[in-house]
């Protein structure tokens, strides 16, 4: 059951709070149900979960793949992280804009992130575990991305991580800007 639904001014993007059971023992709720899911307009056929712990100050994204093509829902199973999905859909009148939400494990909010974003995430908590799912599988040749710190894009990451702290993989470093991106891609 879905509680709630918020959109963005970025056509396609929602974020869905479900309906929590709650009582003495504990809580249930469902992170996916089909039906629900179809009834606000997210018909994605969903073929792969993914799941990744981090610690504390971790960025990790901008990615997207180019080939197999993802739309991804993501949610913060334990911890706290900051999310965000930048819009690199061609034509799009919002293409290089981006949408940011705190997800974690007490709001247990879910982010639709549609084919065509780029997305990453900060770890905001001491540690998170961020779980996603995807409408196509993982494909290395399609690897893609934008620098997470692009200053053209301007995501406000300082509000929830140390800058000067911020722990990134090697291949994250390497993503080219959004301008570069464009050049490469488009």
């Amino acid at each position: 059951m879905i509680d709630k639904v918020q959109t963005f001014q970025i056509e396609g993007l929602l974020l869905i709070e479900p309906h929590i059971f709650e009582d003495s023992r504990g809580y249930f709720y469902e992170s996916y149900n089909k039906n629900d899911f179809e009834k606000i307009g997210i018909t994605n056929n969903f073929v792969q979960d993914n799941e990744s712990k981090s610690c504390q100050n971790v960025v990790r994204g901008l990615h997207l793949q180019l080939k197999h093509t993802q739309a991804k829902l993501v949610r913060a199973v334990k911890g706290e992280i900051y999310d965000v999905a930048v819009d690199l859909r061609k034509g799009s009148p919002t293409f290089g804009k981006w949408q940011g939400v705190v997800l974690s494990e007490s709001n247990k909010k879910i982010f639709y992130i549609p084919k065509g974003f780029a997305h990453g995430f900060a770890v905001i908590s001491k540690e998170a575990v961020f779980n996603y799912k995807c409408d196509d599988v993982y494909c290395k040749e399609g690897e893609s991305g934008v620098a997470w710190n692009d200053s053209d894009l301007n995501i406000d990451w300082g509000k929830y991580v140390d800058l000067d702290h911020v722990i990134l993989s090697e291949k994250d470093t390497k993503h080219p800007s959004l301008k570069e991106w464009r050049r490469l891609y488009e």
